[in-house]
């Protein structure tokens, strides 16, 4: 791998280990001619769906697009990085699982809900508001005390699991 800093092409790799629930192998490696250090990832290419627009329009997925709309969301929010990473991972394996050339972007939507709705309630509701597009504060009002009466997802985080959850 060529050298980040002085563009030399050949680096060494120093440490390998897993990472973000095993999907990447983070690599550190150090540059033969200037000694510097740098942190590099591998992850498999996965040939993700097409996307079916609400107007019927046809786009390529976007990882940036997803990632930027939960980043919304989670602003100012005491959730991490590899929280998120995690997340985006998760929401990728199960479209990539689906096995379907073409996805709808409602689905989309839907599965980045579910994974905001596990990280944070307030990021949650922030992204509902917006993709929901609630008509009335009734319709507001009944998510929040639909939220109020789950486990908020601290409590899930600290809770032991009984039996291992199987992924949808």
């Amino acid at each position: 791998m060529k050298c980040p800093f002085c563009g030399m092409p050949d680096t060494r790799v120093v440490d390998s280990r897993l990472a973000n629930e095993s999907s990447q192998v983070r690599r550190r490696r150090e540059c033969i001619s200037c000694e510097t250090r740098f942190t590099a990832y591998e992850a498999p290419m996965l040939n993700m769906p097409m996307v079916i627009k609400n107007d019927g329009s046809r786009d390529k997925f976007d990882e940036k697009r997803v990632r930027s709309g939960m980043m919304r969301a989670l602003e100012k929010r005491p959730v991490s990085v590899d929280q998120i990473e995690n997340a985006m991972s998760h929401i990728k394996k199960q479209l990539v699982a689906q096995d379907a050339r073409e996805v709808a972007s409602r689905r989309i939507g839907e599965l980045v809900m579910r994974e905001l709705q596990t990280l944070d309630h307030v990021a949650y509701i922030r992204f509902a508001s917006v993709y929901l597009s609630f008509e009335d504060i009734a319709s507001f009002e009944e998510l929040i005390k639909r939220l109020e009466s789950e486990p908020t997802p601290e409590m899930q985080r600290r809770q032991v699991p009984l039996i291992e959850a199987q992924e949808d």
